[in-house]
């Protein structure tokens, strides 16, 4: 037999040949999401029990963990004047605190406050010679306002006076108290600020202690008038 007819007979025999079965693997994959999928669409969501227990927000309540866009707008209302009440109250807890600070400065670090110019007057008392021959040594002099009539009271109120004259010119006037180791007398001061000056200038510190001459540790007034006395119709008299 020829080549070509056993050929011939190779591909006859290859048609007559049954197609061998394949097995193909279901696509589970696909069959799950389908099927999840369905049961989904079947099962619509419903909000979360949390959520739908959510308390309505007041100005009590309000904590700030809702956003603006979830509220209501009652709501939005009560956030809003919670929010302006604690801005008011910040605002006011500044106010007093800049009130306070303004008071305390023109009280203790002013340079026209009475309790400058006390110690001041005080240091310049322990300061003179002739205040120490009366009284004693610096170191054992105090200085103190005027007495009350309460046992309880441990500070001492200083004595003084403000006013302003025709002229513009600020007069403050102060008396205290000393004691030292020999005796204890009264102190005097009187400083006047003109208008438009910044800084109060002594016209009279005296200390009067009882039995003994009042010592001038600045005495402008009577300076002035032993000028005016000396100097009779332009001529100055010595």
């Amino acid at each position: 037999m020829s080549i070509k007819a056993q050929a011939f007979q190779q591909a006859c025999r290859a048609r007559l040949t049954p197609p061998t079965a394949v097995c193909t693997r279901p696509n589970t994959r696909y069959a799950s999401q389908t099927s999840t999928s369905s049961s989904s669409s079947s099962n619509p969501t419903f909000p979360s029990s949390a959520s739908a227990r959510r308390r309505a927000i007041t100005v009590t309540s309000d904590d700030g963990r809702y956003h603006w866009s979830e509220l209501s707008t009652g709501e939005k209302a009560a956030r809003g004047t919670q929010q302006t009440f604690n801005a008011a109250l910040v605002a006011a807890g500044v106010g007093g605190t800049c009130l306070v600070s303004y008071f305390l400065y023109q009280e203790l670090f002013a340079a026209d406050s009475k309790t400058v110019q006390f110690n001041h007057a005080v240091d310049r008392v322990k300061a003179s010679q002739e205040c120490r021959d009366l009284l004693g040594p610096s170191r054992k002099i105090v200085a103190f306002g005027e007495p009350t009539s309460s046992k309880w009271a441990r500070a001492r109120p200083l004595a003084y006076t403000t006013n302003v004259d025709r002229t513009g010119t600020m007069h403050f006037r102060m008396h205290f108290n000393v004691e030292g180791e020999k005796a204890g007398g009264v102190v005097v001061v009187h400083m006047t600020k003109p208008a438009g000056e910044d800084r109060l200038e002594y016209r009279l510190l005296s200390l009067s202690v009882p039995g003994h001459p009042t010592i001038y540790l600045e005495n402008k007034d009577n300076e002035g008038i032993k000028a005016r006395a000396n100097k009779i119709m332009g001529v100055q008299w010595r």
